[in-house]
């Protein structure tokens, strides 16, 4: 599982998979800590085992983060390291597809870094991000949140922002995603040079198509006219 090289990112279902959240310190990847880790692994779409443990940070929990996650330094004072909890998770996860909501950018970029400054090396698992799946399955919302998306499918929302909730929240809407990849309600487009999503995005001179791979790849279209494709 652990490699020189990091997995790739997939835009697919896929019926056996690995659910993961985490809670943090704050959003930067760069300074911030992880204070709890849950997953949820799943075969043929259905959860079979769960995985979850507090972290200790080796620092005070922000305010606004516990106003968000509901941990407070009290919950993770006996705790252990997140040196200690890393493996189990790891183990727990095996060398199956990771899953997660804007793990692309945010819990994966945890991982990574823990990984390298425990271990010198990284997670080669694949990954699916369910923020880009949904983003393309269901371009009318406004917003794709994962407690919108939740909502959207009639998934209950409770508990949102402790890390096993919101695994099983998230494992449920990708199975709801799947449905729509799996019956064709969703089109996809597609990034010739790299495979990865293309997103409708809004420049100087309107809306086009840029590759949800950037600044990977900078793969631009123009949109065609309405009743031209």
């Amino acid at each position: 599982m652990l490699s020189d090289q990091q997995g790739k990112q997939i835009d697919e279902y896929v019926p056996d998979y690995c659910v993961f959240d985490l809670e943090t310190t704050g959003i930067s990847v760069a300074t911030d800590n992880v204070i709890e880790i849950s997953a949820v692994k799943v075969k043929g779409g259905k959860i079979i085992d769960e995985f979850t443990s507090l972290v200790n940070p080796g620092r005070p929990i922000p305010f606004g983060a516990s106003q968000v996650n509901h941990i407070t330094d009290d919950m993770v004072e006996d705790a252990p390291e997140f040196a200690e909890v890393l493996p189990e998770f790891l183990a727990f996860a095996g060398e199956g597809i990771l899953a997660g909501h804007n793990i692309r950018t945010f819990d994966m970029g945890f991982i990574y870094r823990d990984c390298r400054n425990f271990f010198r090396q990284v997670p080669d698992n694949d990954y699916v991000d369910t923020l880009s799946l949904a983003k393309a399955c269901l371009p009318a919302l406004h917003h794709h949140r994962l407690t919108d998306l939740a909502s959207y499918y009639g998934i209950e929302t409770q508990g949102a922002h402790r890390a096993l909730n919101d695994c099983i929240m998230n494992q449920q809407v990708y199975e709801f995603l799947g449905k729509e990849l799996q019956k064709g309600t969703a089109e996809i487009r597609r990034c010739p040079k790299c495979g990865k999503i293309m997103k409708i995005r809004n420049g100087k001179f309107g809306a086009f198509y840029g590759c949800s791979g950037f600044p990977d790849c900078r793969y631009t279209e123009n949109i065609a006219p309405s009743g031209r494709n």
